[in-house]
C-alpha cells in the first residue's frame, strides 16, 4: 500500500522532534538523521520497534512528553514478562475516543443504543476503550465489566441493552446462558462488538445465531491506543484501519521485507498522531494482509482494509515435525461434520514420544461421534501434516472463560 501525502507529512512532522523529545528514541536512532526519511522507501529503511524494545523501557521509557501532559497510563497485561507502559496526553485520549466512536458507527451503532460493555476494566485498555467511544457517540454506556453473569443477564434484560461488547469466550458463554435460560425472546439486543482474540467461523455462527445479532470484529493493542483502531463493515470482508490515525505495513515475518498487497505477512504499524508515546514501525506479530483493489469498500468507507487475523507469529507450535498455527485447527474444527466451535490441543511427551491430542465439543454419541472424530483426524492430517487422537466431548464440557479463553496445552516444556 502507497503511503499517501498526509501520512508521510504527519510521520515527518513527528520526526522533526523526536529524538529531542524521547531518550527512547534519541538511542534507537542514535545513528539515523530523522530529516533524511523524505519518501516511503526512506521511512521503510528504518528499524523496526519490537515488544522487548518497550518492555525495556519499562516504566515511563517511552514517554515522549513532559509528566505534566501525562493525564493517564494503560498496560499490557504483563503475563509474558515485564508489562508494558503506555502513556496518554489528554489528545491522545480523545484521538482514542475519536476512532472508537468511528467504530460504533461503522456498525450501525447509534446514540439511540444501550451498550453493554463487559471487557475487564483498569490498567487494561478494553472496557475504558468501549466506554470512551460510546460517550464520544452519545450512546448509554452500561459499564459491566466482566464476570457476574447472573448480573450480566439481569442488567441486559431490565435495562434492555442493544449492543454487546465483550471477549468471544465470553460472547459465547453469555449466549449459552440465554439459551439454557430461554431469555433471548425478552432481550432488545441488536448488535455485538466482539474483539480482543481470534476466533473461528464456528464460533461466530454460534454467538450470532443463538443471539440473534450481527456481530463486528474490533482490532487494536494496548501499545497503539487500544480497541479501536479499526473494525468489520456490514460487508464483513476484513477490518477498515483509521489510517488517519495508524499507518499500516505488511512484511515478510522472516526477512522484514515489505509485502504487495494482498499478501499475508506481519502487521506493522506505526501511529501518526500519537504524542505520550508515539510508535514507528511496530511489529504487532498478528497475521494478516492488506485487502488489494480499490480503498473505497461496498460499505462506503474509503480507509483501507486488513483481512480477519490468521494467527500471530508468535502462537506456531510445532509437534511430529510440523508447524501448526490455532488458526489452522479451527479451520478443521469448521469442516468437521458435527463439531462445535469449542476444542483443546493437548501436547505431551511420553517416553519421549510427542502425542497430540484434540479434544472438540460434539452433540454426537455413539457411531456419529466415532465418525467425527475419524474426519477430524483425516481433515488435521491434511491441514497440518500429522495426525491427532481426536476425541469429541460433550456439548459444555470444554471451560469456558470470562476473558480470552486458552486452547492451546503443551506440557513438553
Amino acid at each position: 500500500m502507497r503511503m499517501t501525502d498526509e501520512q508521510l507529512e504527519l510521520i515527518k512532522g513527528q520526526f522533526k522532534s523526536l529524538k529531542a523529545r524521547s531518550d527512547f528514541y534519541a538511542k534507537k536512532f542514535a545513528d539515523i538523521d530523522l530529516s533524511d526519511v523524505q519518501s516511503q522507501e526512506d521511512f521503510e529503511k528504518l528499524p523496526f520497534s519490537e515488544k522487548d524494545d518497550l518492555r525495556a523501557a519499562y516504566p515511563l521509557g517511552l514517554q515522549a512528553v513532559p509528566d505534566e501532559e501525562i493525564v493517564r497510563i494503560h498496560s499490557s497485561s504483563g503475563t509474558t514478562g515485564t508489562p508494558v507502559i503506555i502513556p496518554y496526553t489528554q489528545q491522545d485520549v480523545i484521538d482514542w475516543a475519536t476512532q472508537f466512536a468511528r467504530c460504533y458507527e461503522v456498525a450501525g451503532i447509534t446514540p439511540l443504543d444501550r451498550i453493554q460493555i463487559t471487557p475487564g476494566y483498569g490498567l487494561w485498555t478494553a472496557g475504558i476503550g468501549f466506554q470512551l467511544g460510546a460517550e464520544r457517540l452519545g450512546a448509554m454506556a452500561i459499564p459491566m465489566g466482566p464476570g457476574n453473569t447472573e448480573k450480566q443477564l439481569k442488567m441486559m434484560q431490565d435495562l434492555k441493552s442493544t449492543v454487546l461488547c465483550a471477549t468471544s469466550s465470553y460472547a459465547l458463554l453469555l449466549a449459552e446462558e440465554i439459551a439454557q435460560r430461554n431469555l433471548r425472546d425478552q432481550l432488545h439486543l441488536r448488535k455485538g462488538v466482539i474483539g480482543s482474540e481470534r476466533w473461528g467461523e464456528k464460533m461466530r455462527n454460534r454467538i450470532s445465531n443463538e443471539l440473534g445479532i450481527e456481530i463486528y470484529d474490533i482490532y487494536g493493542l494496548t501499545e497503539v491506543y487500544g480497541p479501536g483502531i479499526g473494525i468489520s463493515c456490514d460487508e464483513h470482508h476484513g477490518m477498515h484501519v483509521w489510517d488517519d490515525y495508524v499507518y499500516i505495513e505488511i512484511v515478510d515475518p522472516v526477512t522484514g521485507k515489505n509485502l504487495p498487497d494482498g499478501e499475508v505477512g506481519e502487521l506493522v504499524l506505526t501511529t501518526l498522531r500519537k504524542q505520550g508515546a508515539p510508535l514507528i514501525r511496530y511489529r504487532t506479530h498478528d497475521l494478516t494482509r492488506i485487502l488489494p483493489g480499490d480503498c473505497t469498500c461496498m460499505c462506503g468507507h474509503r480507509h483501507p482494509r486488513i483481512d480477519t487475523l490468521t494467527g500471530r507469529t508468535d502462537d506456531m507450535f510445532k509437534v511430529k515435525g510440523c508447524n501448526i498455527f490455532p488458526a489452522q485447527v479451527e479451520e478443521v474444527i469448521a469442516i468437521t461434520d458435527g463439531a462445535s466451535s469449542e476444542y483443546q490441543v493437548m501436547i505431551e511427551n511420553i517416553s519421549g514420544k510427542d502425542i497430540l491430542t484434540v479434544l472438540f465439543e460434539t452433540p454426537l454419541e455413539g457411531e456419529a461421534k466415532t465418525r467425527a472424530e475419524e474426519q477430524l483426524a483425516l481433515l488435521f492430517k491434511a491441514k497440518c501434516g500429522c495426525s491427532p487422537d481426536a476425541k469429541g466431548v460433550p456439548m459444555g464440557e470444554l471451560p469456558r472463560s470470562e476473558k480470552k479463553t486458552k486452547r492451546i496445552f503443551d506440557s513438553r516444556y
